[in-house]
């Protein structure tokens, strides 16, 4: 989900505390028993068995996982408290325009579930990241995972820091109080208890996260008259927005542009981010793992509804009745807080219960962090390189490992609390890394040709150009006054862990006269980013590939690659597919095929990752697994 919060640091409470409200004992029940239950779901499956643990129940959650566990993990992790904050501001202040990101779910969900799951299932992967050395060498797999780390600690603060600093602002909340709470239970249960702890105590946040939002629209509705004179109201003063159809990427929301350059974010996401993928890796079967990512739709449609909906009761509301001066000033990520607890206030247990629906949506995505950290360092950074770790120790390094960022993530959140205006470059860094990640994969999976070096200057070349646009547009918009920002300003990209948030700053991104030259750049929308630096990774990569002579000489595993022409070609007439030629590749073309799943076949019996099973349908098939045929491979071999 992509939403629009503002980077700017929350004022904090000033002398006047008439809009600071005091949480009631129920309040404070309600909100503590949110804790304690993810705690002690955690501790029971961390004791459940104890010492009869082994790494896979640890990290993977000995892959037994059902369906809707997982899916409903899948969106918690998705849910962050960013995202609950965010959504009613973006609709408050711009209108339903960005409610047509739900049409980018349909494909942002479809792609996952029959390309990238497959492909993954089948290589039997604890980490996304091992894939990258199956399809080209351990050097992209150690650039892969460096950047991932690099993403999620830089993120990993100011999630935890940032609906923190805004609860203090508007309620009063303890500050440290709240993110030593948050980061202390995060790091117990998830050390301890494992990606299934994580999974199921998500579950339990996600409940506590939609009866939040719901109690919010109901009682709201009820204050104003009820769901239609909301959107009467809505509609009167144009925030009911109809389909712009503007092609322009660098206006700020259209339909192509949350339609279509939503896609590419939520591919990031669901497609190649650890997170996800280990949530997919965990499930009892393949058939399990695709339905998850198919059940995640219409939940993620509920989702986008309902905080659509709390900002258009937020500003139905503020028709009726007036907004304090504090309010009129605060920042966007506290209008919902100062709303809810405004209109709360008289009824005891409910203000507790949609701080525990933010806290929830923090509890998640942090844990979530936590887990598939240690799980990439783990397999990615140690394994490879002290195989002879016994089960006891690669338990012990694991949980210390989550223990260790569980610190990081504290210390990430106090230089958060010193970075002021710094935060919003702090922040985009978590998106302007999710599409070169996302391109590089779909570099290796797409594309046989493609070699390691090409895919390592790649994935430097999209670096480069996100961190250009990114941090260009910060510095460009640093040079303006402050004002609101305008419907059509630039956003920046911030997919989280679970979360796709578009960070809008305070900041006017436009003059009076139209950008021009780098400015024009600068003012790329937000959700083209993701496609912009994939884009990028891609075609340097396949540049460099095809300079340094493509996979010539380089065994090729063909389970790593999705046939995507053959295919395509499947799909059309006889006729044509004969014109083509596209049956032409099997021949004496074969034997190379064969010589090239030798050789992988040898590496994996020397100690690449893969069990015997794997080993076993290499050695019968002679080319590729379930379904991804030798075709399209014999054609790139060719060449």
């Amino acid at each position: 989900m992509s939403i629009a919060v503002s980077t700017s640091v929350p004022v904090p409470p000033t002398s006047d505390t008439s809009m600071v409200t005091t949480f009631s004992l129920i309040d404070y029940v309600v909100f503590i028993l949110l804790l304690v239950l993810s705690l002690a779901i955690g501790l029971y499956h961390a004791c459940r068995g104890w010492g009869q643990h082994t790494i896979g129940q640890l990290l993977m959650a000995d892959r037994k996982m059902g369906c809707l566990p997982v899916a409903l993990s899948l969106l918690a992790t998705f849910q962050s408290a960013v995202a609950i904050l965010g959504v009613p501001s973006e609709i408050y202040r711009f209108g339903t325009q960005y409610w047509f990101l739900g049409c980018s779910y349909f494909l942002g969900l479809l792609i996952p579930a029959h390309v990238f799951i497959p492909v993954f299932y089948r290589l039997h992967l604890t980490s996304a990241y091992e894939y990258l050395e199956l399809r080209f060498n351990k050097a992209v797999r150690v650039c892969g995972t460096v950047t991932f780390i690099f993403q999620m600690v830089i993120y990993m603060g100011v999630v935890l820091y940032a609906p923190s600093l805004a609860l203090n602002a508007v309620t009063g909340f303890d500050l440290w109080l709240s993110v030593l709470t948050l980061g202390i239970i995060c790091t117990i249960y998830t050390a301890l208890g494992g990606l299934k702890a994580v999974i199921w105590t998500d579950v339990f946040q996600t409940l506590v996260m939609f009866l939040g939002q719901l109690a919010v629209i109901i009682v709201g509705s009820a204050k104003v008259g009820g769901l239609g004179r909301v959107w009467d109201v809505a509609s009167q003063h144009g925030r009911i927005s109809g389909i712009e159809l503007d092609p322009d990427p660098f206006v700020r929301h259209t339909f192509w542009t949350l339609a279509f350059g939503g896609v590419f974010m939520m591919l990031s996401l669901y497609g190649v981010n650890q997170a996800q993928v280990q949530r997919y890796l965990s499930s009892r079967t393949e058939k399990a793992a695709v339905l998850s990512c198919y059940a995640v739709f219409p939940c993620q449609q509920v989702v986008l509804c309902m905080g659509c909906l709390i900002g258009l009761v937020m500003f139905a509301y503020y028709q009726e009745y007036p907004m304090s001066s504090q309010q009129s000033q605060a920042a966007p990520d506290q209008f919902v807080l100062y709303f809810v607890m405004d209109l709360l206030r008289g009824l005891p247990g409910l203000p507790g219960l949609f701080v525990a629906c933010l806290f929830s949506g923090s509890l998640s995505t942090i844990s979530s962090a936590f887990n598939s950290l240690a799980t990439v360092t783990m397999e990615d950074l140690i394994r490879p390189w002290l195989p002879d770790f016994s089960e006891a120790q690669a338990i012990m390094l694991s949980r210390t490992l989550a223990f260790g960022y569980g610190l990081l993530c504290l210390g990430m959140a106090y230089i958060s609390s010193q970075m002021g205006p710094v935060l919003q470059a702090a922040i985009s860094i978590f998106g302007m890394v999710g599409g070169p990640l996302l391109g590089l994969f779909c570099l290796g999976m797409f594309f046989p040709c493609a070699n390691p070096p090409g895919a390592i200057v790649g994935l430097l070349a999209g670096l480069i150009m996100a961190f250009w646009i990114g941090i260009g547009s910060i510095v460009t918009n640093m040079g303006f006054s402050m004002a609101p920002s305008p419907p059509n300003g630039s956003s920046f990209s911030l997919p989280s862990n679970l979360t796709i948030t578009s960070v809008t700053t305070l900041m006017p991104v436009t003059t009076l006269s139209k950008p021009s030259g780098l400015q024009r750049l600068y003012s790329l929308s937000y959700l083209w980013y993701s496609a912009h630096n994939s884009t990028t990774v891609i075609v340097v990569g396949l540049a460099v590939s095809l300079l340094t002579g493509g996979m010539r000489g380089r065994a090729l595993n063909p389970r790593t690659i999705y046939p995507v022409l053959p295919r395509l070609l499947a799909l059309l007439p006889w006729s044509c597919q004969k014109r083509l030629r596209c049956r032409g590749c099997f021949g004496a073309e074969e034997q190379d095929l064969s010589v090239d799943t030798n050789l992988f076949t040898e590496k994996m019996g020397n100690g690449v990752l893969g069990d015997s099973r794997d080993k076993e349908v290499m050695a019968q098939d002679g080319c590729a697994h379930q379904g991804i045929g030798p075709t399209f491979v014999l054609q790139e071999t060719s060449l």
